[in-house]
């Protein structure tokens, strides 16, 4: 534990940081796990089970035809930003069916990031509205997949018809630091609403 001079050799312990709570939301296989790995300081907690044949006909594998498995309720990763301030990060699950899982996921969250696959940009619709609806402060982050078209920046807005405050991102959710930049970018549109709000 870290002690603070108190005055007259006296110590106190440091404060305890901040801990704030980022959802990690986007469409089935956009990278939702990986980018909660790349970044988490623990070993990430992973709800994933082996895609079956059951589950073809609702789990559209589309453009992600190596994915073998699919998360099932969350996964949980931490970060810390400074040594004041830790990130608990919890991605949600991309399909559809798993979607009556947000609302308690989603309970407390400061921010959430909504990750993009351009080629399958439809799948990230629904994230965009759940927080769009909640009023919930997002950033889109677009996942540059190898082979993936790059697009301006404007053109996935307007294509999402987002918010002028929306920040729009491109990362590698498979890069530590890129995520680290898009998790700061959350947490900085958080608390500029805060400020102005309280201004």
């Amino acid at each position: 534990m870290r002690l603070l001079r108190a005055g007259r050799g006296r110590t106190r312990p440091a404060p305890a940081p901040v801990a704030l709570k980022l959802l990690v939301a986007g469409g089935f296989g956009v990278g939702k796990t990986t980018l909660v790995g790349a970044v988490s300081e623990i070993r990430p907690l992973r709800t994933e089970e082996l895609l079956t044949e059951a589950g073809r006909p609702v789990d559209d594998t589309s453009g992600v035809e190596g994915k073998r498995t699919t998360t099932v309720a969350m996964d949980f990763g931490r970060i810390t930003l400074r040594e004041d301030l830790v990130l608990y990060l919890f991605g949600t699950p991309g399909q559809d069916r798993f979607w009556f899982l947000w609302d308690e996921l989603a309970r407390g969250a400061l921010g959430a990031v909504v990750l993009a696959d351009t080629r399958r940009l439809q799948d990230c619709f629904a994230a965009v509205d759940y927080f769009e609806r909640r009023g919930i402060p997002f950033t889109l982050a677009v996942n540059c997949f190898d082979g993936a078209a790059r697009y301006p920046e404007e053109d996935v807005r307007a294509a999402l018809d987002l918010d002028p405050g929306v920040p729009v991102i491109l990362c590698d959710a498979r890069d530590k630091e890129s995520v680290k930049g898009v998790l700061v970018s959350v947490v900085e549109q958080r608390f500029a609403e805060l400020a102005e709000r309280a201004g």
